[in-house]
């Protein structure tokens, strides 16, 4: 007798000595089961014909689910190479894992190359492969056995194998195709119907910039063509919107070679963009209780070894800087909490001053590779709206209420109005892997799960993701085409005030340890605009527009009335400039649409003469002809309807 736990809590009984996935699936319903394409058994990845032989907690994935897609993907990973193996002769196979959406294998092609016009030529081979309806069949080799297959073959397989634990390698099988793989496959190659080749790109073996540039080929497959059509139709929007394109025609930020990768230069227009956004944050900080605090850009070597942030990214970030004195080095900051601790270490506190909440706009350094950094979504340098608070245990439950509330603010100011909350809490059977004792876990736990119900949030449960000083409350955003990003984190920690050894005097009068809450409702300034560019389209809120109107005469003769409307949009504290140059007002609105000014107020000689202004709305609805001053009220309420103030 086997039984069978189902995600819903639910127990399968079956009289047999073993059964499949896929078994437990037909089971349930036959018309279910045709779309299981993957199982998960007692926390392993299986394949939906993998024999279950013991009792155990079953999940069973279709390609909607996350691990269904990922399997699909990483099968898919393995199609792609058989394809290049009979395209490429000479080719030599790395990794092809599952990424968020599709999947890409790293191949040294010898003296060979792939250009976007043998991408269709791969697509079909793949579409020929899959078409052959081919099992995905999983087994087990020993070292030698592995290395014996690979030796001669393919030495960054060998390299791989090396590193691995005899007994703990597998083979995956499928066609004439074998493929060193720990598993997680579909069933087999025909559920493919569609694949696309989106890319290819240089990245070095191991992501090491001293070893071979390999190959790397980008592809997305799914289960039905009109799903790879709905998916190509929703990149190209993603072309449109891509940040890096709209920042340069909103002409916000760029980035120097002289300067470096991954260190963007913010333009006069990017740079009050910067500017609005934080002081938009300050202000509600302010009315929170938060104290602004400024701290260096580099550290000693020694604070970051006290944090833990050196073992984290010292070895494989930016290399200490030695100074004249032996032995003295810095690093640059890494991460702003330690200087954090520092500031509230300068001097003894009571519980009766408690909580001590400060924040910065703090910049912070981390060596990324060139190969994975993209426009400012991955850069090496940039600003967190970083602030912790330390509190007593006693205060944590409502202190963390109170930043759901400023994250909501944030979210809700910005457009941001579709995401779910990710509650990540202790795995409690393995609870060696976390620091702090069981009360303070419980206390700091309930209050997460406490200020997410109360606060109405829509939240997800997930054991055993909790980061090792304490559990967290991460918002999942979806932005305007449906993609998902990470926005906002809130996290409990007990391991910094353990490291650095802060204290406050309780009401006992003995010395204890604050709890510490880290939280970054943009998380870092530049990938926040990043994201917000692609949501918006480049509109943003009318109250974070760098210009929220252009005044455009239709000629020379009413420069002198445009500058006085620009004067009194000025009074009202309404962004605008004046656009007179010698072109046509259809020229001047055309690159004023392309711009993204929610406004264009056009000025001639009835304007004049009535002392009016038309105005016209980015997208070509018309306003009419209204005095300055009724077009004030309008902007002005059109802001206040969408940037409320922070209670």
């Amino acid at each position: 007798m086997i039984k069978i736990t189902l995600p819903d809590g639910s127990v399968r009984s079956f009289d047999k000595k073993e059964i499949t996935p896929y078994e437990v699936a037909v089971d349930i319903s036959e018309g279910f089961a045709r779309n299981v394409i993957s199982a998960k058994f007692n926390d392993t990845v299986v394949e939906t014909t993998t024999p279950l032989t013991t009792d155990g907690k079953l999940t069973l994935y279709t390609f909607k689910d996350d691990d269904g897609k990922k399997a699909f993907w990483h099968s898919s990973a393995h199609v792609l190479a058989q394809a290049l193996e009979e395209l490429y002769p000479n080719v030599k196979l790395w990794v092809g894992p599952a990424i968020d959406n599709g999947f890409y294998y790293d191949v040294d092609l010898d003296e060979g190359s792939i250009s976007e016009k043998d991408f269709k030529t791969i697509e079909n081979k793949m579409i020929e492969i899959a078409r052959g309806k081919h099992d995905f069949k999983m087994r087990d080799v020993s070292k030698t056995e592995a290395l014996s297959y690979y030796k001669g073959k393919n030495n960054y397989k060998v390299d791989l194998i090396e590193n691995l634990d005899d007994g703990t390698i597998s083979f995956c099988d499928h066609s004439t195709f074998t493929d060193l793989c720990r598993g997680g496959h579909i069933p087999n190659t025909g559920i493919i119907k569609a694949v696309k080749i989106l890319s290819v790109a240089g990245a070095y073996y191991k992501g090491d910039e001293r070893n071979k540039q390999l190959t790397r080929v980008y592809g997305i497959s799914f289960p039905k063509q009109k799903e790879l059509t709905e998916y190509l139709h929703l990149l190209e929007e993603a072309k449109k919107r891509d940040h890096r394109k709209l920042g340069k025609e909103l002409e916000l930020f760029t980035f120097s070679q002289k300067v470096g990768q991954g260190l963007p230069l913010w333009l006069p227009k990017g740079a009050a963009l910067r500017e609005r956004l934080e002081n938009f944050l300050k202000a509600a900080q302010k009315k929170a209780g938060y104290e602004m605090v400024v701290t260096p850009h580099i550290g000693q070597k020694e604070l970051y070894v006290t944090s833990g942030h050196y073992a984290k990214y010292g070895e494989d970030s930016f290399q200490p800087i030695s100074t004249p004195s032996e032995g003295e080095e810095f690093l640059l900051k890494p991460m702003n909490c330690p200087h954090h601790c520092e500031i509230y270490n300068a001097k003894p506190f009571s519980y009766k001053e408690l909580p001590k909440r400060y924040a910065e706009f703090g910049t912070v350094y981390r060596y990324e590779q060139s190969g994975e950094l993209h426009g400012l979504t991955r850069v090496r340098g940039f600003t967190q709206d970083d602030a912790h608070i330390f509190c007593t245990p006693d205060q944590l439950d409502k202190e963390f209420k109170d930043v759901i509330d400023l994250v909501l603010y944030v979210f809700g100011s910005l457009g941001f109005e579709n995401f779910t909350a990710q509650v990540s809490l202790r795995d409690p059977d393995n609870l060696e892997k976390y620091i702090g004792d069981d009360k303070n876990w419980e206390k700091a736990e309930q209050a997460i799960l406490n200020a997410a119900k109360d606060k109405g949030l829509n939240f997800v449960v997930e054991t055993g993701e909790a980061a090792f000083y304490g559990p967290k409350l991460d918002f999942m955003v979806k932005d305007a085409l449906g993609r998902q990003w990470q926005l906002g984190t809130i996290q409990v920690d007990y391991n910094l005030p353990e490291r650095f050894d802060l204290s406050y005097k309780g009401s006992d009068n003995e010395m204890h340890r604050p709890v510490m809450i880290h939280r970054a409702p943009f998380g870092s300034m530049e990938r926040f605009i990043a994201i917000l560019l692609e949501h918006t389209g480049g509109n943003f809120p009318l109250w974070l527009m760098p210009e929220q109107a252009i005044i455009l005469s239709i000629s020379e003769k009413y420069e002198k009335y445009a500058e006085k409307v620009l004067n009194l949009l000025e009074n009202d504290e309404i962004r605008a400039l004046t656009d007179n140059r010698n072109e046509t007002v259809g020229k001047k609105i055309r690159e004023a649409e392309m711009q993204k000014f929610p406004f264009m107020i056009i000025v001639g000689e009835q304007e004049e003469k009535d002392n009016t202004i038309t105005v016209r709305q980015h997208g070509g609805e018309d306003l009419g002809t209204i005095n300055v001053e009724d077009f004030s009220k309008i902007v002005k309420d059109r802001i206040n309807k969408s940037l409320k103030t922070f209670k």
